[in-house]
């Protein structure tokens, strides 16, 4: 009852032309090319079927605030800027840009996957081909003040972290590399949006590691779990001051609550921390798709890849303080407009949350 006395209000409000929304959205893209500044030639030159697939899907649902995941870094941020200058022409603006260095391909000289080599891209701080490969980036129609990055915080100095240990218990794969080894796989930013009519939004953004690719000792099972527990640390200030007032956690944390790979207790701590809401976005291609007997309801799934199938990996969870309007994950069913454009984009999905302005 509660639940529908409050869809009633909102529906009125919104009606009655007195309540305000922005949208805020996370995309992984997948946009990452083969080497460095090939993601900005292919935007240039326009003639990219994935590009202009993920153009389109932006530019149909509208966020005002877009995490985005899986975009090449380059030092000028050129490839950013491209991508920009190309939503702008399809009518979504976002004059307001961040996108930093990425841990992707930051080279360590050690081995840190422990196949016994160096120099691969196992062995860089984040996995990576070379330095920004499959970076972030924060899109936004509002400005953006002084970021807070983390991205540097090393993997042991997470409270309670869960390194990985050879069957003897000695650090895998040595404690040297431990000692250097950071513990985002791309990056932890805080990033402040000036909301219209005053106010501030804090934007908690990250891709976590993939909990797949290794061996027993789980190291990216072990590294996705602390990543994304690395956000409720942070609510409880172990980082130095918390967000003052309302935030948003978006990103892809590479984590189903209960189907797939990986630790999923991590991922379900953080969706019932009573300090965050879980909108459960759904989508009528995932609702519409062929059951998989996972456990997950179908209708949340965020991605799709060809051997592990459909699961939830992709979110947008507002603080506990927001108002909810409305969410959603932009998945058509097939024969629905947009659907091939939601195929061609990438194997994810974009979500988004609409929040009402206080």
């Amino acid at each position: 009852m509660r639940r529908l006395a409050a869809a009633i209000s909102l529906a009125f409000l919104a009606s009655a032309g007195w309540a305000e929304t922005i949208r805020v959205a996370s995309f992984d893209t997948e946009l990452s090319r083969d080497g460095p500044g090939l993601l900005l030639r292919d935007i240039e030159r326009g003639q990219d079927a994935q590009i202009a697939a993920v153009i389109e899907v932006i530019a149909r649902v509208a966020p005002d605030i877009l995490a985005l995941q899986g975009i090449d870094w380059d030092h000028d941020g050129q490839a950013l800027s491209a991508l920009a200058h190309r939503l702008a022409e399809r009518g979504a603006a976002y004059p307001h840009r961040f996108a930093t260095r990425p841990n992707a391909g930051i080279e360590t000289g050690l081995d840190l996957d422990g196949d016994g080599r160096t120099g691969g891209p196992g062995d860089a701080q984040g996995y990576g081909r070379f330095t920004g490969d499959g970076g972030m980036a924060v899109l936004s129609r509002f400005p953006m003040g002084e970021v807070r990055d983390f991205s540097a915080l090393l993997w042991r100095d997470l409270p309670g972290a869960a390194l990985p240990v050879w069957p003897d218990g000695a650090p895998f794969p040595s404690a040297e590399a431990q000692a250097v080894q950071r513990l985002a796989e791309q990056g932890f930013w805080i990033v402040p949006v000036d909301l219209p009519e005053g106010g501030r939004l804090s934007l908690l953004t990250f891709r976590a590691a993939p909990p797949v690719f290794d061996g027993p000792e789980d190291r990216n099972g072990l590294r996705n779990h602390d990543e994304i527990l690395f956000w409720r640390h942070y609510l409880d200030g172990a980082f130095g001051p918390a967000p003052e007032g309302r935030f948003v956690i978006a990103g892809n944390a590479n984590l189903d609550p209960f189907d797939g790979e990986g630790r999923h207790e991590a991922i379900r701590a953080l969706l019932n921390d009573q300090r965050v809401q879980d909108p459960a976005p759904r989508s009528p291609g995932a609702t519409t798709a062929a059951d998989q007997g996972h456990q997950g309801p179908n209708a949340l799934d965020t991605a799709d890849w060809p051997r592990a199938g459909r699961l939830r990996v992709d979110y947008v969870l507002p603080s506990a303080d927001w108002q909810v309007a409305g969410a959603g994950v932009y998945w058509p069913e097939p024969g629905a407009p947009g659907y091939e454009a939601a195929q061609t984009a990438s194997r994810h999905r974009l979500v988004w949350v609409d929040l009402i302005l206080p």
